[in-house]
């Protein structure tokens, strides 16, 4: 299993600005308090019957019992685990990414933007699904906070992504 993405992402350049250390680790310290509980509930779903009612699923009983903040946490984390292990069966992962990104109002700040958006980037084109919550994020931001925004025209190309059922 290749990783594409990992903490090397948030420290390469490239078209978005390193994020000081103290702050990518404060993401790993909450990704870390919301992983236990995301492994087993992937592991559950994985297990079961993929198309079942989100709602249904552990992913989604551990989406509902979250608070916003959490909410990210998890959202990021997912996002991780599936930058890093995108050729394994990430089709739960994906689903709960999809799931976390259709939910208005987080309160996403930019620098998790950031942060997703250089794994993402660092991910490249073996993950296609990987602005999907980077950019369902971006667009809750305020006007003119959106890394997406800040981004030369020639910079990356952020593709437009497909809804995937």
């Amino acid at each position: 299993m290749a990783s594409v993405a990992g903490r090397a992402a948030a420290s390469t350049s490239g078209a978005f600005p390193p994020l000081p250390r103290a702050v990518a680790q404060s993401f790993y310290r909450r990704m870390r308090a919301v992983g236990p509980a995301a492994v087993g509930a992937l592991e559950r779903d994985r297990a079961g019957d993929i198309e079942r009612p989100f709602a249904d699923t552990a992913c989604g009983r551990l989406a509902h019992s979250l608070d916003d903040a959490g909410l990210r946490a998890l959202g990021m984390w997912t996002h991780h685990w599936c930058m890093r292990f995108y050729d394994d069966d990430t089709r739960v992962g994906r689903r709960l990414l999809r799931e976390i990104a259709r939910r208005p109002s987080l309160g996403w700040t930019t620098d998790e933007v950031l942060w997703m958006l250089r794994e993402s980037t660092a991910a490249g084109p073996a993950a296609p699904e990987r602005f999907t919550l980077p950019r369902a994020a971006a667009a809750h931001l305020p006007a003119g906070e959106s890394p997406l925004d800040r981004l030369p025209a020639d910079a990356v190309v952020v593709p437009s992504q497909r809804r995937a059922c």
